[in-house]
This record gives C-alpha cells, sequence and structure tokens, in this order.
C-alpha cells in the first residue's frame, strides 16, 4: 500500500525523522570574522584587537556568535531536514566563547515532526574540540516543497 501523502511529499529530504541528526564541523579563522564583519558591519575590537582581547576575560581573540550561530543555517538547508528550510524561530544560549583557530562542531538532532506541516523542532548545538558545549537551544524549522509543485 502506498505512503499516504504529507505536507512533506514535494520537498527534496521527505520527512525527517525524531531522532535523526546531522553535525558539521569548521576550524574558525579571522577571515570568517573578517568575512562576518563585511556583512554585519560587527567591528568588536574582541573579534580584531589582539591585545585588548587578551587583556579581556576572554584572553583572546574570539569569533562572533553569528559566525558560530551561522553554522547551524547550513545544517538546516543543506543537511536536516534539508534543501528548502528555513528557520521560524530560535533560542539560543551562548555559554562559551569561540576563538581563532577552534576547530568546532555544530550539531542538530529532530525533536517533534508535524505531518500536517512541514514544520520541525529541533535541538541545536555547538562544541568546540575539547567538547565544551559553546552554544545550544531550540529552533522551529518550516521546509518548502521544492520539487513537483506545491
Amino acid at each position: 500500500m502506498p505512503n499516504a501523502q504529507t505536507a512533506w511529499t514535494n520537498t527534496l529530504n521527505g520527512m525527517p525523522r525524531v531522532g535523526d541528526a546531522a553535525t558539521r564541523d569548521k576550524t574558525m579563522s579571522r577571515r570568517d570574522i573578517e568575512l562576518f564583519t563585511e556583512i554585519s558591519g560587527d567591528r568588536n575590537p574582541l573579534h580584531f584587537d589582539e591585545a585588548l582581547a587578551r587583556a579581556s576575560p576572554f584572553g583572546g581573540l574570539i569569533v562572533q556568535g553569528g559566525v558560530t550561530s551561522g553554522l547551524l543555517n547550513a545544517l538546516v538547508a543543506q543537511d536536516l531536514p534539508g534543501p528548502g528550510s528555513v528557520f521560524l524561530g530560535m533560542e539560543l544560549s551562548f555559554s562559551k566563547a569561540v576563538y581563532v583557530g577552534d576547530t568546532v562542531t555544530a550539531r542538530l538532532e529532530i525533536k517533534s515532526v508535524r505531518e500536517d506541516k512541514p514544520i520541525c523542532k529541533v535541538e541545536v548545538s555547538v562544541s568546540n574540540h575539547k567538547g565544551e558545549v559553546c552554544l545550544s537551544g531550540t529552533a522551529t524549522t518550516f521546509t518548502v516543497a521544492l520539487k513537483g509543485g506545491t
């Protein structure tokens, strides 16, 4: 018997399942800071002035939170739920700074999926190479049908 049509039928990756997870790794660089600054205008000295940043409670140059949380955009749009997906809402807590040179792992896990609408509740986090959580939170995603009509 064929599967019943759902709101997910014409999405590229189909309907995810609760517990599905995806990760992405990235080593943070000065170039990441420069590119984000170019886009956002965020010129906080903690991201650029090595002497000031070293003397701050952070003890060194830190990467903008937008760069760190931006990895979640790639997870949602490319991996899970996948192409056509956008954030409807997000609540994040930044618990530890990310430094230039840190390799971080962004993780997303599906917590609930609606069948009547292509909407998911997800849990997100970004951890550094020491396994310390730098960012954590929850989000809601919406996935647009991109094949075979709407």
